[in-house]
């Protein structure tokens, strides 16, 4: 089909995440990908600055990937994990579990799925039904992972009438990562992200708060240090560290959504890392497969494990096994390449790239923290002019609310890193005032 008519059967028959049946905007048509970039039907190419919502980390049409996949789909596509098992589902959670020091891995469908296995876990090993979180946090589209997204300022307020109510604390403070221009606070002269300031009266805040509601709460689920689509904020590690000792006076289980800050991408393994901290129950998914098929996993201690018993949960493509297969793939790969120090290189690129754009007068902050560079707006971001000027510099973006930001896959070079700052900073002046 040609770019026109793929449009327009897209405007009949698809209708795109967060927007309307018949949006006003038409999608882009993608033809191909290949590294970090993506081929259009029309001919152009861009360089996918969003590692496609966060989960290629090793880019498109990786070779090791790709073979993981031929291999396994010539042996077997799929089979009931009930009552079953096979080699890829045991792979992958044998490389899971050494990779976080949990031993038992239940194999979702996707990162809403995760976060509801979790809730699971944490309802039927305690007895108790209400969770604790924060504000400004997102844990996925599906009603118990909506009802731990943030109640007010979510991009799910239209259902809080029909989700359970749960018990939220204040935003933490902002503060952490490689400041480049904000109208808050500072890190302590001449340190790094780790010195920046704790905020003792938020601590006072957390201890209060889960004392209040400790005889309720089964557990604190939490996006460790990077709250993401809730608005792509940093906070201090401190604050995760107060909650795992809270959690452990109070006997409630920590949850750590790690579906966006898992395998590498805040420049630790995991979001915990940076507080030196281990959950009780983990979730993944995302980068688990490098993107290219949807699974997930919920991971928890024995401890856990045990009181659980039997977990009320079956999905029909649980362990699929060419999801698993290309997991471990992924997984191993992972393991084989310099990721921390290709992270690193991203984000010293994305500090120096974006450190302009805090003198636009429409941006109100710049942030940068492992490989994700944030342009926080003064007003909303009009997506389709952003997207117009990025793609005008050979780039794909998606910004959000008052947020134009890029989470680049690992293997982005300093010359395609500088495109994609570059582009940030165009739509950045193209900002109103």
């Amino acid at each position: 089909m040609d770019a026109e008519t793929i449009r327009e059967l897209d405007r009949r028959h698809l209708w795109h995440p967060y927007a309307p049946a018949a949006p006003a905007t038409p999608a882009h048509p993608v033809a191909g990908a290949e590294g970090v970039r993506l081929r259009l039907s029309d001919g152009r190419e861009v360089i996918d600055g969003m590692s496609s919502w966060w989960a290629a980390i090793h880019g498109h049409n990786h070779p090791r990937l790709n073979a993981a996949v031929r291999d396994q789909v010539g042996t077997m596509a799929h089979v009931m994990f009930g009552g079953l098992t096979h080699e890829p589902a045991v792979r992958v959670a044998r490389r899971l579990a050494a990779m976080t020091g949990m031993e038992r891995v239940f194999l979702a469908d996707s990162g809403s799925v995760a976060v509801e296995v979790a809730i699971k876990m944490a309802v039927q090993a305690t007895g108790r039904s209400r969770l604790l979180t924060v504000r400004g946090g997102y844990h996925g589209d599906t009603f118990g992972a909506m009802a731990v997204c943030d109640p007010v300022n979510g991009m799910h307020h239209m259902f809080t009438g029909v989700l359970p109510r749960h018990v939220f604390a204040d935003r933490p403070p902002g503060g952490y990562g490689r400041p480049l221009g904000s109208s808050g606070q500072s890190p302590d002269e001449g340190a790094g992200g780790g010195a920046w300031p704790v905020d003792e009266a938020y601590l006072r805040h957390l201890d209060e708060l889960v004392a209040r509601h400790a005889g309720e709460l089964a557990a604190v689920i939490v996006e460790p240090v990077v709250q993401g689509a809730g608005g792509m904020r940093f906070y201090h590690p401190a604050y995760l560290r107060r909650l795992r000792e809270l959690a452990d006076a109070h006997g409630l289980l920590l949850i750590a959504d790690e579906i966006a800050t898992g395998f590498g991408r805040t420049g630790e393994l995991f979001g915990c890392d940076h507080a030196g901290v281990t959950p009780d129950i983990m979730c993944v998914g995302k980068a688990l497969t490098g993107g290219y098929l949807t699974m997930a996993a919920t991971l928890c201690t024995a401890e856990v494990a045990e009181r659980v018993g039997v977990l009320m949960h079956g999905p029909t493509f649980m362990g699929n096994p060419l999801a698993a297969a290309v997991a471990d793939a992924s997984l191993t790969l992972l393991g084989e390449r310099p990721w921390r120090h290709e992270v690193g290189r991203i984000e010293d690129g994305l500090a120096e790239g974006l450190a302009e754009a805090a003198r636009a007068p429409g941006v109100k902050d710049v942030r940068v923290l492992g490989a994700i560079g944030v342009i926080e707006t003064r007003a909303p971001v009009d997506v389709a002019k952003v997207q117009d000027i990025v793609m005008e510099h050979g780039v794909w973006l998606r910004p959000f609310g008052h947020l134009i930001y890029t989470m680049p896959p690992y293997g982005t070079l300093p010359d395609d890193l500088a495109r994609i700052t570059q582009a940030m900073l165009a739509a950045a002046h193209a900002l109103p005032a």
